[in-house]
């Protein structure tokens, strides 16, 4: 167990359009139909009526949740653009890594500072730890929030009902008081999930449980800039520890802040999406809109004048 540490990472996290839960439902069931009919290759108006909207209802939907439309954004979950993404990403992430900094070229910053109990702590399971919780729309689904007075915990998305999520927090932090508190977390997912980032945004800080090895795995995740992918085995080398590949896996699955630490850039070295704690669908979501968003930022601000 690592002795209390504390680190500070410049995450990238792009504006997010208005939020609206329904928007990413059908998004949602749209990927899960193209990722399951791909041998058939399915027009717009297959996966429109398959989602019960009008091919230009669902048009607009999607343009409003991605920015683009939906047959560009397929193009960013295809098998070749991920094996290109991970060959474009290795000089990306060595630099990365041993410069101990998120991304070059990064969007919008956002300041994380990562904070880890102590190892008595961590026997302790949470006694004497006051956690808010709240739960709040995402441009990816529903997430329970969870904070105490020293940082973030825990953001979950939540697919199993909410009551599940909350049982699922108390298994983490089992000796920990819960209540909830929207009031309290609002204002953080406000700064995470923000629809305007033209104004300064406060620093976050994760207050994280876990091994060393997971701490290290947890901290080598946020080294990975958005619209960038890395394996198992890179962050495993990267760590000194180039067998320990499932290991590694293992670390990533048991994340527990979802979105700020981004397992969801964790492929497999064949370019297959892979696993993710809460599911392959949004995993893809997650990967596209990203890869979405950064091409954006990059075409805009090579469009204006040097």
């Amino acid at each position: 167990m690592a002795e209390e540490s504390r680190h500070t990472y410049h995450t990238a996290l792009p504006a997010e359009p208005a939020i609206d839960a329904a928007d990413y439902q059908s998004v949602a069931r749209a990927l899960h139909y193209l990722e399951k009919e791909y041998r058939a290759q399915p027009n717009l108006d297959d996966v429109a009526a398959y989602v019960g909207l009008s091919p230009a209802h669902f048009q607009r939907l999607f343009r409003r949740w991605a920015g683009i439309s939906p047959k560009r954004f397929v193009q960013y979950l295809t098998l070749d653009y991920a094996k290109a993404q991970l060959a474009a990403s290795q000089s990306v992430l060595d630099a990365a890594y041993a410069a101990g900094l998120s991304s070059p070229g990064r969007l919008h910053d956002l300041f994380v500072n990562v904070e880890a109990v102590t190892p008595g702590e961590f026997k302790l399971h949470g006694a004497g730890v006051e956690i808010a919780y709240g739960f709040h729309a995402t441009p990816f689904g529903e997430c329970l929030l969870a904070a105490t007075p020293r940082g973030i915990c825990a953001l979950n998305f939540v697919d199993d009902g909410r009551t599940a999520a909350v049982e699922a927090l108390a298994a983490a932090w089992p000796a920990a008081t819960l209540h909830a508190d929207a009031g309290v977390t609002q204002p953080l997912a406000d700064t995470i999930f923000p629809t305007d980032t033209t104004t300064g945004r406060p620093r976050v800080t994760l207050l994280l449980a876990g091994t060393n090895f997971q701490l290290k795995v947890w901290e080598a995740l946020l080294r990975i800039p958005p619209g960038r992918v890395s394996t198992y085995g890179e962050i495993a080398r990267h760590l000194g520890s180039p067998g320990a590949a499932r290991a590694v896996g293992n670390a990533v699955g048991a994340n527990p802040v979802a979105y700020l630490i981004p397992c969801h850039r964790v492929i497999r070295q064949t370019g297959a999406v892979g696993d993710y704690r809460w599911g392959s669908t949004r995993k893809r979501a997650l990967l596209g809109w990203e890869a979405a968003h950064v091409d954006g930022v990059a075409a805009a601000s090579a469009a204006l004048p040097a």
